[in-house]
């Protein structure tokens, strides 16, 4: 494979995906190449986002880690989206290709660095390495398939996307079962999600840069210094945009602060209070994952046909749902099941939000909007977070504590309404569309 032939746009076989799963209308080589190297990245991602939630009981055992403290453990961690925001800030300038090759290699690097991590601290030191780059590389992938697929597969593709990523978890679920067995433990786990990054990061070399960003840098006939472009482009997003970015952050922040402690304590959850084992967990976190997997791609489908907003709002619905009836107390035969509801709802939600703050901005501000949009859910999750560790002292478990923090949902669902729908669009024609109207539901046939 060459660079001609990354850029090939002849129909593509798509084979390689189940009927009914397929991207509406196909895609180009090219296209497909994009997605694959973007897709395979995200797998992994996955894969390394999860071992951590997973082990945290095996982790916390080794590096000693109180019970009170675990949600503050991950908040700091999660703080990694600060220096990632500015990471993924500077694709805008230097391009998403590059950008996109620097953080494949040093996500790989930090991942095999936990593995080596003596006490907490240093736990804590390698995975903020690793979240910088992952976040970054997650921010620019959603951008990368928002300005290289056509209109009409672009639900798909975040869809598709999303759920490539929590297949990795799907993989930490397998390799989970088996932690009790491998050498060093939950220290294996992080070793073999190193493996794959740096053969990702080998491959990338044949991702091209997008035909969008190249197109803006051939529009540029003068380039101020990259400091000041950047603090310029961030002025005239505001004063060109601010309603869309006001109304777009609270979104996320109201679904950040519910979504991201429900969805970390939930193998935690299995393990501490239902008493199942790394086997019975990861079954039946890998059960519900594919289950969710497979229905989050069609919820992509659905959200190019009947629009983004009605999709998120309703996959909202369905985390709170789930994940509030696996939290609640009550014991009935297979609950642990209801994880996968809640799942199903959380990777639906996270990835057609993850599109929606890519499509309705213009390509000049794409990727820094789309590190908004991550950093704001990061920030939003890490104070609900660290709330979780008095909040479960207060009522004596994880359980209650859960329930409660998810109350700010609803500000997510009703912020979606005020946001344009992208569903059916060009790009171009959203990012002409004043914010004025917002409100008004365009035509998607």
């Amino acid at each position: 494979m060459n660079g001609a032939a990354a850029s090939d746009d002849r129909p593509a076989n798509t084979r390689w995906l189940p009927p009914g799963l397929r991207p509406p209308g196909g895609m180009t080589h090219r296209q497909t190449v994009v997605f694959l190297l973007v897709g395979a990245a995200a797998l992994m991602g996955g894969y390394d986002t999860n071992v951590y939630t997973f082990a945290i009981p095996q982790v916390q055992a080794s590096l000693h880690i109180p019970d009170d403290k675990i949600g503050l453990t991950v908040s700091l961690i999660r703080l990694a989206a600060v220096p990632a925001l500015i990471l993924a800030w500077t694709a805008d300038l230097v391009g998403r290709r590059r950008l996109l090759l620097f953080t494949i290699v040093g996500q790989a690097v930090a991942t095999l660095a936990t593995s080596f991590a003596q006490d907490s601290a240093q736990f804590i030191w390698a995975q903020c390495a690793t979240r910088l780059f992952g976040y970054a590389e997650e921010m620019l992938c959603y951008v990368v398939v928002a300005e290289e697929l056509a209109a009409a597969a672009r639900g798909w593709a975040n869809g598709t996307l999303a759920t490539m990523y929590y297949l990795g978890g799907g993989i930490t679920a397998i390799a989970f079962m088996a932690v009790t067995y491998l050498p060093y433990g939950w220290r294996a786990l992080y070793v073999i999600g190193s493996i794959p990054l740096f053969l990702v990061a080998y491959l990338r070399r044949y991702l091209p840069e997008t035909r969008r960003f190249e197109k803006l840098e051939q529009e540029k006939h003068e380039r101020p210094s990259r400091i000041r472009n950047a603090i310029a482009m961030f002025r005239r997003l505001m004063s060109e945009h601010p309603r869309r970015v006001r109304t777009m952050m609270i979104a996320i922040a109201g679904y950040g602060f519910a979504i991201w402690p429900a969805a970390y304590f939930g193998q935690t959850y299995m393990q501490t209070t239902l008493h199942m084992t790394p086997v019975q967990t990861g079954m039946a976190v890998l059960t519900g994952g594919a289950v969710a997997a497979a229905f989050n791609i069609l919820a992509g489908r659905l959200s190019d046909w009947i629009g983004r907003r009605v999709v998120i709002c309703a996959a909202c619905g369905v985390a709170v749902a789930g994940f509030g009836t696996l939290y609640s107390g009550f014991r009935f035969p297979y609950i642990q099941y209801m994880w996968g509801v809640g799942f199903f709802g959380f990777v639906c939600a996270d990835s057609l939000f993850a599109g929606l703050s890519a499509e309705i901005f213009p390509t000049a501000y794409r990727a820094t909007v789309s590190g908004m949009r991550y950093i704001v859910s990061i920030l939003a999750g890490a104070v609900s977070l660290a709330l979780e560790g008095p909040l479960y002292n207060l009522f004596g478990g994880h359980g209650l504590a859960l329930i409660l923090l998810m109350g700010t949902m609803p500000i997510a669902m009703l912020a979606l309404f005020w946001l344009p729908e992208p569903a059916g669009r060009e790009l171009e024609d959203l990012a002409a569309a004043p914010d004025e109207d917002n409100r008004q539901l365009p035509k998607t046939g």
